[in-house]
């Protein structure tokens, strides 16, 4: 094509349209540029989704040729502009809008014009020239938009969902290390915001971590229901237009190009090509993670409260002035950031479980919205993650003269001696210890309860906190793990525009 050349004109079933000359996207795309200019936001801002769309289109041409209903020429030229674009080259071209009516089939159609057009522009042909190379004959050959589109969303959710987890591993790591600095301070626990009993700030860093490890866990259950797919089904779960040996072929190829040796075809397609509890299940997953992580950032801007008027146990890090009217004021601004991020997750899976609920018949319209939302939350919850540990925890210190001063004037130590000294008579002691400012430890002597040395042994900080109960706090990764998965999610954070 000339490059003085401004358009080129492309035709479908309800006419023509012209093309800007070097777009690698074609008619069906334009269409969608026009109906769907919703959300100002381009599936290219999902990268995982666009390369995992290409792995399953190269997938499908590399079986096509495998059951010979694909020529060799054909399928390498499809192979190849497929590889470009996990090799993260024309992301720039998938440009239909997030939010688009559909079931997805403006972005599939995006695919498959743009995988051949850079087909043909590797034969040394025009663009455009779909007699040689469709995108519907040839790129979408044994394929519907229904069973490859949410195909490639669950290729894509297991990219973003294993990363996930690789940034919570480093964040339970960081509460872990932090647990084992703060093994030996003392303080005051408290349930119902009021003084309860003795513990070590240590014992609560390494709560924060173990509720980390266990939301690890729950992200990890979920992996296996992302593996299970309807690729082969085409439009409704029949096959229809696929040859019968293709779903074998196809899943057998997409193991080899994405590494994930558990994919498996699901073993009802017509179920599985309507059915969208996976996404729901994630989406759910993914809510529980950062409500529970949102606790734990209440909790550190309540320790961090103050610095004089309030709880003052720990100090975080200063990132930002606080206030345009009062100087020196520091606010906890990174638990609040993760804060926002858990409330936006909280409103999206209000989104999946309606979007799923809306599928009717043989088909859920609705994916479109699913993968938007759940491919946004799993990105913030990650960045939001980090954020927290890289400009929070790893920099929190105690306020340890504080802390110890708190413990020692506490009346909770009385609940330490009330196997030796009975309820009746400790809660005199509590009553008496408050209005007389004295400590539990001096009345108990005093009144000729204990002998000041059973008092000091029974109020030791180790029984006090149970210390000697809690398993070691070791990190959970090493430093060299904790740099390289690091150095892994900055280079795949580089393109994530999500």
């Amino acid at each position: 094509m000339s490059e003085t050349q401004e358009f080129r004109v492309e035709r479908d079933s309800l006419g023509e349209m012209r093309i800007p000359a070097g777009a690698y996207w074609g008619v069906n795309t334009a269409r969608a540029l026009e109906h769907f200019s919703i959300s100002r936001r381009q599936i290219s801002v999902y990268p995982d989704f666009i390369v995992a769309y290409a792995q399953v289109k190269q997938a499908a041409a590399r079986a096509n040729l495998e059951i010979g209903v694909l020529d060799q020429e054909r399928s390498w030229l499809i192979d190849r502009a497929c590889q470009d674009i996990i090799d993260g080259k024309l992301h720039e071209e998938f440009v239909v809008g997030v939010i688009q009516g559909g079931a997805g089939t403006s972005t599939n159609m995006n695919v498959n014009e743009v995988i051949a057009n850079r087909a043909l522009e590797l034969a040394g042909r025009e663009f455009g020239d779909y007699e040689f190379l469709s995108p519907n004959d040839h790129v979408n050959r044994s394929q519907s938009t229904n069973d490859t589109y949410p195909s490639a969303v669950k290729v894509a959710l297991v990219h973003a969902t294993e990363r996930l987890i690789d940034e919570f591993t480093l964040l339970q790591n960081a509460f872990r290390v932090k647990g084992s600095e703060f093994k030996h301070i003392l303080k005051i626990g408290r349930t119902q915001l009021q003084d309860a009993v003795p513990m070590t700030l240590g014992q609560e860093f390494s709560g924060f971590s173990t509720t980390i490890g266990e939301d690890i866990q729950r992200l990890r259950d979920v992996l296996p229901l992302l593996l299970e797919l309807n690729l082969g089904a085409t439009a409704i779960g029949t096959g229809i237009t696929a040859e019968a040996s293709y779903a074998s072929a196809v899943m057998r190829q997409l193991r080899k190009i994405t590494g994930y040796n558990d994919l498996q075809t699901a073993h009802d397609l017509i179920e599985a090509t309507s059915d969208t509890g996976v996404f729901m299940s994630l989406s759910s997953v993914i809510k529980r993670t950062a409500m529970k992580l949102s606790k734990i950032c209440n909790d550190l801007r309540l320790l961090s409260s103050g610095p004089q008027a309030g709880l003052g146990e720990i100090n975080l890090p200063a990132r930002q002035a606080g206030s345009s009217i009062m100087p020196g004021k520091v606010n906890p601004v990174i638990p609040e950031a993760v804060n926002q991020v858990a409330f936006v997750i909280a409103g999206a899976d209000v989104t999946v479980s309606m979007a799923s609920e809306a599928g009717q018949l043989q088909l859920n319209a609705f994916e479109p919205v699913m993968l938007h939302t759940l491919m946004q939350n799993s990105a913030w919850l990650r960045r939001a993650a980090r954020t927290l540990r890289v400009n929070c925890i790893d920099g929190i210190t105690a306020n340890e003269e504080l802390l110890a001063s708190r413990v020692s004037s506490s009346v909770g130590v009385v609940t330490a001696l009330t196997p030796y000294i009975g309820y009746s008579e400790a809660s005199k002691l509590a009553k008496e210890a408050l209005t007389t400012k004295s400590t539990i430890a001096d009345l108990v002597v005093e009144r000729g309860l204990l002998s000041r040395e059973e008092v000091t042994s029974i109020l030791s900080p180790e029984r006090l906190s149970g210390i000697q109960a809690v398993t070691s706090a070791i990190p959970i990764i090493t430093q060299a793990q904790a740099t390289a998965l690091e150095d892994s999610l900055d280079r795949a954070d580089l393109r994530d525009f999500s």
